[in-house]
């Protein structure tokens, strides 16, 4: 049976094991009003000393609402045994969507088994139009994500994807939730994308630097994105992060919220938003938000 090896360089996440299911811990408990019961969310993807908290917050939106209170390292009989779906990206328009085949995903808190059977019934012909090529490349936009799910939701299985950035991610979202239905498939689903990456290390400058530049950023580029999430609108999404640069994986966003509309409709949260400028300050930064898609509220 293949395993995925980590291939991420040290510093990216902690390597070792009660030291991570501790900050993990600390984080979700530090969330005074942590959101519970969502469909799917969008989480960031840097190393975790900038976006590890935010992440995990998103993730951990994903607890059933009957839940108790998560412990990293608990059994999970906390809530029933699920797949969750991280939807990774930095795939462009055009692109096919990709499947890691392995078996298993090594993280520091142990593997963690891959949902094959999910992933055989997302790959029968006629489900997806492009198809599902094999992800066989180094990307951080899944891996940095996978220990987190080993601490916030022990004993899930994984379903590692990734989604162009175009309207081919809507249908792959959709696609999941047939699949899912087909194998009998509890799915929490993750979309992995960081917002706008502005200054001279990415080559975007449009607003030159200094507060003002950090103020557009926030208050403007990174916000329409978002406001395109929280009027689930997936294209929408796409067309902005794509034009506008605001995203660098909307295909990833979009592909979570297709799947949790098509799991029976929508409200959105956005349940926090910060910068790597937060953490440290730099002529460079990178955008941050972690938003949940919650079964719409009912009107009785």
């Amino acid at each position: 049976m293949a395993i995925r090896r980590r291939a991420l360089p040290r510093g990216w996440y902690p390597d070792e094991p009660e030291g991570l299911r501790s900050l993990v811990e600390s984080w979700v408990k530090g969330s005074a009003s942590l959101s519970r019961g969502a469909l799917a969310a969008v989480a960031p993807h840097a190393g975790w000393t900038f976006s590890g908290r935010i992440a995990a917050r998103a993730i951990a939106s994903t607890i059933p609402i009957a839940s108790s209170e998560p412990s990293t390292g608990g059994p999970q009989s906390r809530s029933s045994p699920l797949t969750v779906v991280v939807f990774g990206g930095h795939l462009p328009s055009g692109a096919r969507p990709l499947a890691a085949p392995e078996s298993s995903f090594e993280t520091p808190l142990g593997a963690l088994d891959a949902d094959l059977e999910l992933l055989d019934a997302l790959k029968k012909p006629g489900i997806l139009g492009r198809g599902l090529g094999a992800d066989l490349e180094l990307d951080n936009t899944v891996e940095v994500l996978l220990p987190l799910v080993a601490a916030i939701r022990p004993g899930a299985r994984i379903l590692w994807l990734r989604s162009p950035n175009d309207p081919s991610s809507l249908e792959l979202g959709a696609a999941l939730r047939g699949a899912a239905l087909t194998v009998g498939r509890e799915i929490a689903c993750i979309g992995s994308t960081d917002l706008t990456h502005y200054g001279p290390n990415y080559g975007f400058s449009p607003r030159g630097g200094g507060r003002a530049a950090e103020a557009w950023v926030r208050e403007v580029n990174d916000r329409r994105f978002i406001e395109a999430l929280l009027a689930i609108d997936g294209r929408e999404a796409i067309a902005r992060g794509e034009a506008e640069r605001s995203a660098c994986s909307a295909g990833a966003a979009a592909a979570a919220l297709a799947y949790a509309q098509a799991a029976g409709g929508v409200r959105a949260e956005l349940l926090e938003y910060a910068t790597s400028l937060d953490v440290r300050r730099d002529e460079s930064f990178v955008g941050y938000a972690a938003l949940s898609f919650f079964p719409r509220a009912s009107d009785g």
